[in-house]
């Protein structure tokens, strides 16, 4: 993985992507999920490109591969998983959602 050791902060141009968090406590590693998703959802081609290059490729792919697909747009879904050759994706049914939320 490769990451970034002078600033651990993300660039300013990804401040309007994240308009419902703090932007300043935005931690690349720890909210490394979350920054990928909200990249793929709402970003533009610049937001993907620093991804891949701060991320790497194979961990960009192994996130999305583990995330469920409906966390994201479907087109955008469909465009990154064709530029990265991404062949199978979680499915997450609302059932398991629903079980998953439940304190059993």
């Amino acid at each position: 993985m490769k990451t970034r050791s002078k600033n651990p902060n993300l660039p300013l141009f990804f401040k309007p992507l994240f308009w419902s968090y703090d932007f300043s406590s935005l931690d690349p590693q720890r909210h490394k999920k979350t920054i990928i998703v909200n990249s793929i959802n709402y970003g533009e081609w610049k937001h993907w490109i620093w991804i891949v290059k701060f991320y790497g490729e194979k961990e960009v792919k192994k996130m999305i591969e583990e995330t469920p697909k409906t966390e994201f747009r479907t087109p955008a879904l469909k465009l990154i998983s064709l530029l990265l050759g991404i062949e199978k994706l979680k499915y997450a049914s609302r059932s398991d959602y629903l079980k998953s939320q439940t304190n059993i």
